[in-house]
């Protein structure tokens, strides 16, 4: 297994980021650098997705875990390997949220792997952190 994260605070409240979180994972676009998101059913566990990263082909992937508004995750197949990208929000003890974006690699050879890809992969939290922060401060909603 490999693991990365990337962690923000922001004012907003957990309701508001949960809320650009959904808005996100159902089709709307936070910003200029977002994926593409399109839901195929409703926002729930098991529901598919189709995920087009910038610049890059489709994927297809599962809602794996939903706690409103704390947990959101979604599973990637990708080769002999599992792509867990979960969003985890808690209270900040200054007021707001915090957002803590992962990324878990599992399977086949993901030690060997994770090392080289999960960069790959995790490099655009920080600008996709940003959008969705700007966003719940914006009060979008799905």
């Amino acid at each position: 297994m490999w693991t990365t994260n990337y962690e923000a605070t922001t004012t907003s409240s957990r309701e508001a980021v949960w809320d650009a979180l959904r808005a996100l994972h159902s089709g709307t676009a936070l910003g200029p650098n977002s994926d593409s998101f399109e839901l195929h059913g409703p926002f729930e566990v098991g529901t598919r997705l189709t995920i087009t990263p910038q610049g890059q082909d489709s994927m297809e992937s599962l809602i794996t875990e939903l706690e409103p508004p704390v947990l959101y995750a979604d599973q990637t197949a990708f080769g002999g390997l599992t792509l867990t990208f979960r969003h985890r929000l808690t209270l900040s003890p200054a007021g707001g949220t915090t957002v803590r974006h992962e990324l878990e690699i599992t399977g086949d050879d993901a030690d060997e792997i994770g090392p080289e890809l999960g960069p790959q992969i995790s490099g655009d939290f920080p600008v996709a952190m940003d959008e969705l922060l700007t966003a719940a401060e914006r009060g979008i909603r799905a």
